[in-house]
């Protein structure tokens, strides 16, 4: 049965892959790009048997643009996320997911931004216009670990994030997801039912910090998403009627 729904899956994809690059027609600018890509992760997450939870949404201000910093510790991870965030946003991404036919060619077609770690000066050229985007009014989602994790304790986070929100000038929001490991583990495409829940943490000011104190801030940032993943959703005040 599981390969079955690995199968929908991926020719789900692919349809809505090439429905995204006939809307680019449309829109070059990518407007359809974030409700295409929620109908896919809706979809794909009905077909696994997955729900998911969004706790402390409420405490972000949603008419400004943000980067957003995350854990990562599955590929439902990114699905989770575009249902949570509310607002438009686009993703920096290892850039070999830019050479899958139809899916990669989205990414390109709506301002995705490729990252290649293998080379540390194209590296830093892309983080240098990813911050301009992101001063020109983009949201931008970047997971700082880099590679998914296999447990609950955070992997080193990598500097570029922070380099590029200090430049960007514009408020880290710091995100947990938690529990994409449980619902499909690293090394696997056989994924399970489960719940994937997506926290938000305040966001961080970037003015407070400068390139000499970008240590204390990617200290910061990571403490508060390890802070995050250990969150307990406060108990429902008692009823007084009751």
């Amino acid at each position: 049965m599981w390969v079955l729904k690995v199968f929908f899956v991926f020719l789900y994809t692919g349809f809505l892959s090439c429905i995204a690059i006939l809307s680019m027609l449309i829109s070059p600018r990518g407007r359809y790009i974030m409700p295409i890509a929620r109908s896919w992760s809706r979809s794909i997450f009905a077909a696994a048997g997955v729900r998911h939870l969004v706790l402390r949404r409420d405490r972000i201000d949603w008419s400004r643009n943000y980067l957003f910093l995350t854990n990562h510790q599955s590929q439902f991870d990114i699905l989770a996320l575009v249902l949570a965030i509310p607002i438009s946003f686009r993703v920096i991404a290892k850039r070999i997911l830019f050479l899958i036919p139809a899916f990669g060619w989205v990414l390109y077609l709506a301002g995705f931004i490729a990252i290649d770690r293998t080379n540390r000066e194209r590296a830093i050229r892309n983080l240098d216009r990813a911050a301009e985007r992101v001063r020109a009014g983009l949201s931008l989602l970047i997971f700082a670990e880099g590679p998914r994790g296999t447990g609950d304790t955070l992997l080193p986070f990598k500097k570029g994030p922070i380099v590029l929100g200090l430049k960007a000038g514009v408020p880290i929001v710091p995100i947990a997801v938690r529990g994409g490991r449980h619902v499909l583990p690293k090394g696997t495409l056989r994924f399970q039912p489960g719940t994937i829940e997506v926290i938000f943490g305040d966001p961080i000011p970037t003015r407070d910090y400068t390139y000499d104190t970008r240590e204390s801030l990617m200290k910061r940032v990571r403490g508060e998403i390890q802070s995050l993943l250990e969150y307990k959703e406060p108990a429902a005040a008692p009823d007084p009627r009751c």
